[in-house]
């Protein structure tokens, strides 16, 4: 029998003692002489033959080719267009304000309509234009207008409960109660409301450990929405096919939005203005993102890593997904070029260590990386030279904007956590050089650093702006629970997903074979036991969005969730970052091909 890894989250906390850890992994705070900015000179280039046919063994992966070409460089951004539409958004905006929000704020149209239209507006993805007063509208719903409607219906009750957690305010799970009957089960008469159940399904997502109610809810729902799936409309059941597959606490903003337009607009009761804002506003964005994803994809092209080291995976454009999902306004357009541009390379630095480098390139490889400095260009390969010296470069791009904005200590973490990745990285390939299969603590230490989580919340922070300080990184460099949570989840989830692709091509042992090792069960004992933990490490990262006051602003709790979120969805069926198809080809298309029909 496997013994119980489901409680809470698990820590490991002891690396593998045969594995040197260098003083950037040990300790993120010992203070460095600040590196000068010096130009790097350009090392060798290696030829597509040099590195395609290769005179000594290497694990190549033999990731396919980018699928996007060149289709997104050319965009043409019209400033007139881009011109009028944000004044038609800004009018729209104030008309919204001014009839949604200063009737919600006298109380009128009742508790049911008012929770009705705070959902709209924030599954439309217009929220943060009206961030104060949403907040203020249910801080008041959470000090009145909530408890009065205690007997309310179940739908009211259970979005009036997902909205207010959503906030971070803890109200108890226990107002579901009075939807129990005499011998503690949840109403047979219930079933009928669909719309009722759907809402009360979303809501048990909220959970955090020890909620018995909402786990019995979570199994309560699941099986009456997926029985009445082919007993109501259309419309709701698709809404009910898209909640038993993604609920909304674990769906992009961006994503959620572009599919409830359609959904909304359908909806007799729907505000016609609000509509027509989140439509425009959604295209407007798109126009933003698109240039953004020009220009970097124009960038990717010059560093030309394709051509120099065809080795790495080639995802510029899911990167920027990626980057896009953790923050879409538009107020972090910098920060979304910045973080592109570095996971786009730190991607390859995972390929160099993963897919391609030798154990003795390796060592040298991480030491030029502990050490950060110019003087070490000569001592590596040739193709390790290229990546150097691109990294060098970008860093000291990045390092540049952060001295203009008075926030030069932001490149000094964003350093530390590349170096505390490479060590992990090497952490691994040495398990792999000596067939070492480590023990599940000694392989959680390290795996979820290379797993690259905490390496993409660190650059997420870099272009933030005022929102993040010094004691946000002193926060984050802490390995708090909401970023453990995150981290073990996505080792999980990625090793589940990608497991079996790279036992084919030969691999470093995954914490599936760790775990199998350590305690003598089966993979589909360790299976079952990784998505229950997956299923608490959720419960953990929701204790963590219900503490008030926060350790941190909201909005860098939020990048955490919103990492987490993209996470569960190209990790869910499969690695569909690495192995792109249908499902990212969707999501590409729906957010940056095709704008919202008007």
């Amino acid at each position: 029998m496997s013994p119980n890894f489901t409680s809470s989250f698990a820590l490991y906390p002891s690396p593998c003692p045969s594995l040197p850890l260098s003083p950037s992994l040990q300790c993120f705070y010992k203070p460095k002489r600040k590196q000068s900015v010096s130009s790097i000179r350009a090392g060798p280039e290696v030829s597509h033959n040099q590195i395609a046919k290769p005179q000594i063994a290497r694990p190549t992966a033999n990731y396919h080719p980018n699928i996007w070409g060149d289709r997104f460089i050319n965009y043409e951004y019209s400033d007139d267009n881009i011109t009028h539409a944000q004044k038609q958004v800004d009018e729209l905006k104030e008309i919204v304000r001014r009839e949604v929000f200063t009737n919600l704020k006298a109380g009128g149209d009742g508790f049911a309509h008012q929770l009705k239209l705070i959902e709209a507006i924030q599954r439309l993805g217009v929220a943060y234009h009206f961030e104060r007063e949403i907040e203020e509208a249910l801080e008041r719903i959470h000090g009145t207008t909530y408890h009065d409607n205690y007997d309310g219906d179940l739908h009211s009750v259970a979005l009036g409960f997902r909205l207010l957690r959503q906030h971070g305010y803890n109200v108890s799970s226990d107002i579901f109660n009075q939807f129990k009957d005499a011998n503690g089960n949840f109403k047979e008469s219930l079933t009928a409301n669909v719309s009722g159940m759907l809402s009360l399904y979303e809501a048990t997502h909220l959970r955090v450990h020890g909620e018995d109610i909402l786990e019995e809810a979570l199994v309560f729902t699941t099986a009456h929405l997926e029985s009445k799936i082919t007993h109501v409309r259309y419309s709701l059941a698709a809404q009910i096919s898209q909640a038993l597959e993604r609920p909304l606490l674990k769906c992009l903003e961006r994503l959620g939005a572009r599919n409830y337009l359609s959904i909304y607009q359908d909806e007799a009761s729907h505000n016609e203005t609000l509509l027509k804002l989140a439509k425009l506003d959604f295209n407007l964005v798109q126009s933003l993102h698109k240039k953004e994803l020009s220009e970097i994809t124009r960038w990717w092209k010059e560093v030309d890593f394709e051509r120099k080291l065809p080795f790495g995976r080639d995802r510029i454009v899911e990167l920027y997904f990626w980057a896009m999902a953790v923050y879409f306004e538009p107020h972090y357009s910098a920060a979304r070029i910045i973080v592109s541009k570095i996971i786009a390379v730190g991607t390859v630095m995972d390929d160099i260590y993963d897919a391609y480098g030798t154990f003795e390139e390796l060592e040298i490889f991480t030491e030029a990386i502990r050490r950060w400095d110019v003087n070490c260009m000569d001592e590596l390969p040739d193709y390790m030279q290229i990546y150097y010296q691109t990294l060098l470069n970008l860093f000291n791009e990045v390092e540049d904007e952060m001295v203009k904005q008075g926030n030069s200590y932001r490149i000094y973490h964003a350093k530390e956590a590349a170096k505390a990745s490479c060590q992990a990285y090497f952490a691994e390939a040495r398990w792999l050089h000596e067939g070492c299969i480590p023990s599940m603590e000694e392989y959680m230490h390290v795996a979820t650093t290379t797993v690259g989580n905490h390496l993409l919340a660190t650059m997420s922070l870099l272009g933030m702006g005022d929102v993040v300080t010094k004691e946000v990184f002193e926060w984050l460099f802490s390995n708090p629970k909401i970023l453990r949570a995150s981290n073990i989840m996505f080792r999980l989830m990625d090793d589940i997903a990608g497991s079996k692709f790279e036992k084919e091509r030969g691999h470093v042992a995954s914490s599936i074979d760790c775990y199998m090792k350590q305690y003598g069960v089966s993979e589909e004992e360790t299976l079952d036991v990784f998505n229950k933990q997956v299923v608490d490490l959720w419960k953990d990262i929701n204790e963590e969005l219900l503490i008030k006051p926060t350790a941190v602003p909201r909005p860098v709790l939020m990048c955490v969730l919103n990492l987490t979120r993209v996470v569960d969805l190209l990790y869910k069926r499969g690695d569909d970052f690495t192995h792109v198809g249908k499902l990212m080809k969707d999501i590409v298309t729906s957010l940056y091909i095709d704008p919202v029909p008007l």
